[in-house]
């Protein structure tokens, strides 16, 4: 064949060659759309992996609350007994400086 001549192809060849296009187009689809279905998860991964991070963090923020929470209440309860000790100690000792300047007094006065 020549240059200038165009070749002629019989109808099973163009049946045939338009059978293969279209496979090949069918296949491109199929991967295409295996890639946007992975395109899909790989996000949603993500977006959940973010979230468990997150949720994580929230966590541990609430663990620390949770902690010095704690603390502050045994400080509390700390603070309370020391309060009642006090409170204690501040009444004997007006009970007793009490009865020493009634006796005192007394005894002042009867002589």
């Amino acid at each position: 064949m020549n240059e200038g001549e165009k070749r002629q192809y019989s109808e099973y060849e163009i049946i045939q060659l338009i059978d293969d296009l279209t496979e090949a187009a069918y296949e491109a689809i199929d991967q295409a759309a295996a890639e946007a279905a992975r395109a899909a998860v790989l996000s949603m991964i993500e977006c959940e992996a973010a979230a468990l991070r997150e949720a994580a963090h929230q966590q541990a923020e609430a663990q620390q609350w949770r902690i010095e929470a704690e603390a502050n209440l045994q400080a509390i309860q700390v603070a309370k007994k020391a309060g009642r000790k006090n409170t204690v100690i501040g009444v004997l000792i007006g009970i007793f400086g009490g009865l020493a300047l009634g006796v005192g007094g007394t005894l002042i006065m009867s002589r």
